[in-house]
């Protein structure tokens, strides 16, 4: 039997859930596989670990500690902001804004609570502090094109299987949130 192993492209159907509330974050099923170069990290750290070794065409579950994940909860992470700032914004707690961070990349941040003054928001990850639970199908794995090895990217994009193109800094994998494991 073919197993997975480092400097394969991976292709996987995937679904994942908090493992707390079995609320189905990401998945997908159906849709296009996600792809991904193991041993690049390209998907979260747990995730990875998990998939070496694994056989092709077998189903496997897989529980990813925040460690291995997102990363642990952060309340530094919180930051109050003068409501001004969100002046035209019909602000509601929960709901994720986008903005630019101080390296020009895209930031996401939820609101978590304001009043007339301020503004708390979150730079945490949706899924930061969360237990994983993915329930995986390894479809295929195959040896990466020179171009894939050289741009770091599968398929030309960041390899997300949503087909959203959302990076993590965007709002976790792929897809606002979602949390299928991509790392970028």
């Amino acid at each position: 039997m073919n197993s997975i192993e480092n400097n394969k492209v991976v292709s996987i159907e995937y679904e994942v859930m908090d493992f707390g509330t079995k609320e189905i974050v990401d998945s997908n099923i159906g849709t296009k596989p996600l792809e991904f170069l193991v041993g690049a990290g390209q998907v979260i750290t747990g995730l990875e670990k998990a998939i070496i070794g694994a056989e092709i065409g077998k189903k496997i579950e897989i529980e990813v500690k925040p460690e291995e994940a997102y990363g642990i909860y952060r309340n530094d992470f919180l930051q109050e902001i003068p409501r001004e700032q969100f002046e035209g914004i019909d602000l509601k707690k929960g709901m994720t804004l986008f903005g630019q961070g101080e390296n020009g990349q895209t930031v996401q941040v939820i609101v978590k609570d304001f009043s007339d003054k301020m503004v708390m928001i979150d730079y945490n990850h949706p899924l930061a502090g969360k237990t994983l639970l993915f329930n995986i199908t390894v479809l295929d794995s195959r040896e990466p094109t020179e171009e894939e090895i050289i741009s770091g990217h599968i398929g030309g994009g960041c390899g997300c299987g949503t087909g959203e193109g959302h990076h993590k800094e965007e709002g976790g994998c792929c897809g606002g949130g979602g949390g299928c494991g991509c790392s970028h």
